[in-house]
């Protein structure tokens, strides 16, 4: 596990424009599931970020991680052969 929680330094542009509420509602997201061994992924925090802000519904969020997850494991599988 990493042993730093930056997400912010790393990606700060993916923050710009969420309101406090929203930024401290993606931090504690990220963080939680950090604490649980899950490294935050810039694909997978651009979409956290967009549903927090609105951007996209829970359905379309959950299409958009499913696809996600899909192709960091054929990308694994590839690297494992």
């Amino acid at each position: 596990m990493d042993t730093t929680f930056d997400v912010e330094t790393r990606w700060p542009d993916l923050f710009d424009g969420l309101t406090a509420e929203q930024r401290s509602t993606v931090i504690d997201t990220l963080a939680s599931a950090w604490h649980e061994g899950h490294v935050p992924e810039r694909e997978r925090v651009e979409i956290l970020v967009a549903f927090t802000r609105g951007d996209i519904d829970a359905a379309e969020s959950a299409r958009r991680t499913a696809s996600f997850r899909a192709r960091r494991r054929a990308g694994a599988d590839r690297h494992a052969s």
